[in-house]
């Protein structure tokens, strides 16, 4: 049995007798997770629909929207890296509150639209005003007795299509340099065409040196050819772009006059994975004796790195 008693501010509350089809979240001790859990509380995931989905708990009210005095609980997409390019999804939610004096539930939700459209650019829906935190608080009432609340979701998801591409940039404040020293050692010795470095992070992403001894394309026979890589793009999005500047040097591990490279590059998935010198220095230079670069055929090479900007597809 249900019963809608209230309809305001957009908002409509009922009651009813039947749990939460989908998702029960029960909070102990809630006077300790407002204490210690800052402004939110995001519950584990669950499924309906065939989406994945989390609540989302501001105890003391979404201070981004100006929300005093109210709990406020919104409803999430979770895992959508999955999901096609282009994606909406457009679902009806409802959230409950147990009374436990009565054991009935206290449902919330839009009242001025049936349905909601989840998108890479809003995953995200809600109501900021939830509950008064006066009522809330009230054990009278049943939703916290004995320091202990139990919410719900139910999620009907009513269509879902496939939209124009587009691209999410993430510019980063403050980045990271990182440095990585790689040492080849038997560099005269070995066949290898190319040398690639063990992988190292960088800006949250896997990078890594080639090193082609006898030069690659323009470079090859005459020279010494030296790239930045992703070290593997299939972990990545297939529209990801990175945004990174880097030097690579020859170390001199004589006198530290080192061969340097400086770029900045947008690494790509697609085409542009790597980035470098197809003509570092001439192999006649490297292998002189007393320079520094080749020592008991020792090669050290190194790779400053600083990630700017990520892009990717929603």
């Amino acid at each position: 049995m249900e019963a809608v008693f209230e309809n305001q501010g957009g908002v409509a509350r009922s009651i009813s007798d039947a749990p939460p089809a989908h998702y029960t979240l029960k909070i102990q001790l809630f006077s300790l997770l407002v204490n210690t859990s800052g402004q939110k509380y995001e519950s584990a995931e669950f499924e309906a629909g065939g989406y994945k989905w989390k609540l989302a708990l501001y105890p003391n009210g979404n201070k981004s929207k100006n929300v005093k005095d109210h709990l406020s609980l919104y409803l999430a997409m979770s895992n959508t890296s999955s999901l096609r390019l282009g994606w909406e999804v457009y679902a009806v939610f409802r959230f409950f509150l147990l009374d436990q004096n009565k054991d009935n539930y206290l449902v919330v939700q839009d009242a001025m639209s049936k349905e909601k459209r989840f998108h890479g650019l809003k995953l995200e829906w809600g109501i900021d005003q939830f509950l008064p935190l006066k009522a809330f608080n009230d054990a009278s009432n049943g939703y916290l007795v004995e320091d202990t609340c139990v919410f719900g979701a139910e999620v009907f998801v009513v269509k879902e299509r496939i939209t124009g591409k587009g691209e999410c940039l993430s510019m980063i404040k403050d980045p990271l340099s990182i440095k990585h020293v790689w040492r080849i050692d038997n560099f005269s010795k070995s066949d290898t065409e190319c040398h690639e470095s063990k992988v190292f992070i960088a800006g949250d992403q896997k990078w890594k040196i080639q090193l082609y001894p006898k030069g690659r394309r323009l470079g090859s026979g005459s020279h010494l050819s030296l790239y930045l890589a992703i070290a593997d793009p299939t972990t990545l999005s297939p529209a990801s772009k990175i945004y990174a500047e880097f030097t690579l040097r020859i170390l001199d591990q004589v006198q530290a006059r080192h061969i340097a490279g400086k770029g900045n590059y947008w690494f790509s998935t697609v085409s542009n994975q790597e980035t470098g010198w197809a003509r570092f220095f001439s192999s006649s230079y490297f292998n002189q004796p007393g320079n520094g670069l080749l020592v008991k055929d020792v090669c050290l090479v190194e790779a400053e790195v600083t990630v700017h900007g990520i892009a990717s597809a929603f």
